[in-house]
């Protein structure tokens, strides 16, 4: 499967309010592995950024102003992404910013052009509940350096999305006896490592002795039953 990791930086956060697409950057995966065919565009967005998103990807009007209108690359991009795998993280986002612009062209929306659309966010937040699932979060808990991330830029973070991508759809070494190939962000093919014999360590009797007493003491602290106790040893149903 062809997979494109994309990404945007647009003048604000609602395309139905006139905001424009300023940057698209994505890369291509073959077979899990970064090809090197790119796709990277500034696009002169004809309108100026909000404040808020000047602040986040710092292209001003003026450096976009001889840039190409989305017109002109449009055809480019649709031969670019034309039967691929996208994967987007925040897929909503960026998708109705191109939709938005597709539409002024009177072309077909994302989905009639592509294979399918992979959120990463919902899949972070699916393998990650509760936690932090923001791309700079995502490449704190995988190892992907981003020290040089100063500011958004759509291909850098497309770049780090790919490494953050390929880390969260590893998979997992096999607890079953037939050997299989673990292979690295980067492709390589990882070394085996046979799995640690687990080891099992009963409680001693002093030790149970020291948890009953606490348990005892939950108990009397909560004038009944505590949640430990309850949950192992509910009180009998009233007749």
């Amino acid at each position: 499967m062809r997979q494109i990791v994309l990404d945007t930086e647009t003048t604000g956060l609602n395309p139905r309010t006139g905001d424009r697409i300023l940057e698209i950057g994505a890369v291509e995966l073959n077979n899990r592995m970064l090809t090197g065919n790119n796709f990277h565009h500034y696009i002169n967005p004809e309108r100026d950024s909000e404040e808020g998103a000047l602040a986040v990807h710092g292209l001003t009007t003026e450096f976009l102003s001889d840039k190409p209108k989305f017109a002109e690359i449009a055809d480019e991009f649709r031969a670019y992404i034309a039967g691929a795998e996208l994967i987007i993280h925040n897929a909503p986002f960026d998708i109705g910013f191109l939709n938005a612009e597709f539409k002024r062209l009177n072309l077909p929306p994302v989905h009639e052009q592509v294979h399918g659309v992979i959120d990463t966010l919902v899949q972070a937040k699916e393998m990650h509940p509760g936690k932090r699932n923001s791309l700079d979060a995502l490449c704190d808990r995988y190892g992907v350096s981003n020290a040089h991330r100063k500011l958004h830029g759509a291909l850098l973070d497309s770049e780090l999305l790919a490494d953050v991508y390929l880390a969260m759809t590893r998979g997992q070494n096999s607890l079953s006896m037939e050997e299989e190939v673990e292979v690295a962000a980067d492709g390589a093919v990882l070394e085996i490592v046979p799995l640690a014999e687990v080891i099992f360590q009963s409680a001693t009797a002093d030790e149970l002795a020291a948890h009953e007493a606490t348990i005892v003491g939950l108990d009397k602290a909560a004038k009944g039953q505590c949640i430990w106790t309850a949950v192992l040893a509910p009180p009998p149903a009233a007749t």
